[in-house]
Parts: structure tokens; C-alpha cells; sequence
């Protein structure tokens, strides 16, 4: 049975057009997708993203657990409500999940991992945990939302439950701070400025309702995916799963090598991948003829090696088609692209193409 968020009734209501998620009856958009895109780039725009998992992992060991459990380490947040991205990896280095984990204290800690993986991450956390002393709560009462865009500050701070002494605006960048029973965090899929609010559900419909009041355009999952690849964020299940390495997925930066003296899930494997001489590397493509890039069209390098492209598509604040790719290391700065049997140009760039509403690339 597809699961329903507690905003599925406001969706509808809004004339949102609805599919099937990973197992949950999301809004895909409210109209133009393309629209909602430039809002969120240009204004402010909300997402519902209740359908993600919020673990919250308590108990003595719950630090050493987590620098066990992530190839990121969790000793670097040292200020209440720091934020840290990493993957959660097997013994083979594979990716079972990536993820946001909150420092709340030495001895509390606030992850967000994806929907789609809800089953069997839980199930890994919790089978990693039984050699430590530690609770694992999943918080199942909470929905989120996130507030993303140049204004979204303007628009959701004089609207969030007060905190003594503070306002939300204050939060820096990948921290989340406390207001009442709500968890605030300034961060986001977008590469936009903005917040993802979680809230326990009685309370969300009011808050979008007072969103929607405000101005706020309400956004599809459409939209966030041609924000996040703009901004060159990976999609769990496209551009790595577990058949897959960070190393081979642009997610080298969220691994900490040191102390040299911590040992976590994957590390050996890693050790070993990194020494290798011919691991493939995760490039950004800028299509330079007509046509549209798509996931698993086949990239092809100038000595007639091939990779292949993991996400790709229309990029509606560049107007031009780019992707995220799989390639071998010898790339160069140009590269062709299989669209239906014709060899289309392509340009390799970083995998960052629009961050805070600008072009990162030149065109």
C-alpha cells in the first residue's frame, strides 16, 4: 500500500499532480515545473519532504557507534546542532545510504537518511548497534519541510515558534538549532540558502497553511531534482548505490582518513580501492549540440573508452541540457554522448553547475 505524509490531503487540494515515490504518494508538481524551479532559484519555495527518515541515536556509545557506523567522522561537530553529510557504507565500501547526521551532545545525535532505503538502513543501524550500548528511535511522529531560496529566511523566521534570545536567521550554514518541539536546520537539496523543518505532524498543516499565507510556493519533487542536479547533489539509487564506492562517486571529500587510529565500516575495502590506478571518476557533462542527456547513456572518451551517465537533463536556469557521469580517469575536457545512436559533443566540467542562483561553469 503506498504511504501517505500527513500533507497528502493539502497536496491534492492544491491541484498537485501525484506519483508514486519509493512507496509514498508524493506531488510531482503543482502545474509548471519549471516555474516552481525559478521560484526556489529566484524567491522561496517549500517542499514536503516528510517522507524521509528521522533516527534519532541516544546512549553513552553513541559517539563511537556512529564513528563506526560512518566513513565521515562525527568528532568533528563539536557545537550543539552541527551538521555532517555522509555515507553510510558495507564492508565492500558499497553505499547503502547517504545521509545528515545532527550533533545534539556527546551522547544524542539526529540522522535523516533517504525514504526509499527506510527498511534496510534501519535494519543495518540497528544490527551495527547491538555490539554498543545505544538506543535507536525512529521518529516517526515528525514531518519536515524545507523552506529553500534566497528569501526563505524573510519568509519563515517571523513565522517559526519563538526561542529565547535567538532567531532563526541566526542559525549558520549545516547547523540546526531547537525552537520549542521543532528542529530547524539551515540546510537543503537545492544549493539555495534555506531551511528543512522538522515538526511533530499535528502541527505541519498549520504551518504550511501559514507558508502558503505568506507566499510561499509550494514545490514538486520535479522541481528538486533539477535543483539538486544543478547544484550537482547525488540521488541516492542513480548516482550511487551500494555496487558503488564514494570514491568513484564524487564523494571522496566525505570521508575522513583521520586519525588513522578509527576504524569504520568500509575502511579496509577503501584502503584498498584507493591504491587501485584505475578507479572512474564522477564528472559533470555540458551538452554542446541538440538533444536532451538522460541516466544511462553511454559517455564516450576520445581513446574509445565509455562510461556512463547517472543523472541528466534540462537545466532550466543554464537552458541547457547537463548530466552527472560515471567515467574512466582519462577523460578529457571533451567527451561524446550516445543519444539514440548519434555521437552528440559534450564539454566535462566540475559537477557543480549552479549554487546560491549563479552559473558556477563558464559557457
Amino acid at each position: 500500500m503506498t504511504k501517505q505524509t500527513i500533507l497528502n490531503n493539502a497536496h491534492r487540494e492544491l491541484g498537485a499532480r501525484m506519483v508514486d515515490f519509493g512507496g509514498w504518494d508524493m506531488p510531482v508538481n503543482y502545474g509548471s515545473q519549471i516555474d516552481e524551479h525559478h521560484e526556489v532559484r529566484n524567491a522561496v519555495g517549500m517542499f514536503d519532504v516528510s517522507h524521509m527518515t528521522v533516527v534519532d541515536v541516544s546512549g553513552q556509545q553513541a559517539k563511537p557507534f556512529l564513528q563506526y557506523l560512518l566513513a565521515n567522522d562525527v568528532a568533528k561537530l563539536e557545537r550543539q546542532g552541527k551538521a555532517l553529510y555522509s555515507c553510510m557504507l558495507n564492508e565492500d565500501a558499497g553505499i547503502i545510504d547517504d545521509l545528515i547526521v545532527y550533533f545534539l551532545d556527546d551522547e544524542n545525535y539526529r540522522l535523516v537518511v533517504n525514504a526509499s532505503t527506510r527498511d534496510k538502513d534501519l535494519a543495518w543501524i540497528e544490527q551495527q548497534a547491538e555490539s554498543f550500548e545505544v538506543s535507536i528511535d525512529e521518529r516517526a511522529n515528525l514531518a519536515m519541510i524545507a523552506v529553500q531560496g534566497p528569501k526563505a529566511r524573510q519568509k519563515v523566521c517571523p513565522i517559526l515558534p519563538e526561542r529565547l534570545g535567538m532567531s532563526a536567521a541566526e542559525i549558520k550554514p549545516f547547523s540546526a538549532c531547537w525552537f520549542g518541539e521543532w528542529f530547524v536546520g539551515r540546510t537543503g537539496y537545492t544549493g539555495e540558502d534555506g531551511f528543512e523543518i522538522m515538526l511533530p505532524e499535528d502541527k505541519a498543516l498549520g504551518f504550511w497553511r501559514q507558508l502558503l499565507e505568506v507566499g510561499v510556493k509550494p514545490c514538486g519533487l520535479g522541481a528538486r531534482d533539477t535543483l539538486r542536479l544543478e547544484a550537482g547533489m547525488n540521488l541516492y539509487g542513480q548516482d550511487m548505490d551500494e555496487t558503488k564506492n564514494p570514491l568513484e562517486s564524487g564523494l571522496a571529500w566525505t570521508i575522513s582518513w583521520s586519525p588513522a587510529e578509527r576504524d569504520f565500516i568500509g575502511k579496509a575495502a577503501l584502503e584498498t580501492i584507493k591504491q587501485q590506478t584505475n578507479n572512474d571518476k564522477f564528472v559533470g557533462l555540458l551538452l554542446e549540440d541538440k538533444g536532451v542527456l538522460r541516466g544511462h547513456q553511454q559517455v564516450v572518451l576520445e581513446d574509445g573508452s565509455v562510461g556512463e551517465i547517472t543523472s541528466g537533463g534540462y537545466s532550466p536556469t543554464m537552458e541547457r541540457s547537463i548530466a552527472l557521469a560515471r567515467v574512466p580517469a582519462t577523460i578529457g575536457e571533451q567527451c561524446k554522448i550516445d543519444i539514440r545512436g548519434k555521437l552528440k559533443n559534450a564539454s566535462v566540467v566540475k559537477p557543480c553547475f549552479v549554487r546560491q542562483g549563479a552559473v558556477q561553469i563558464k559557457l
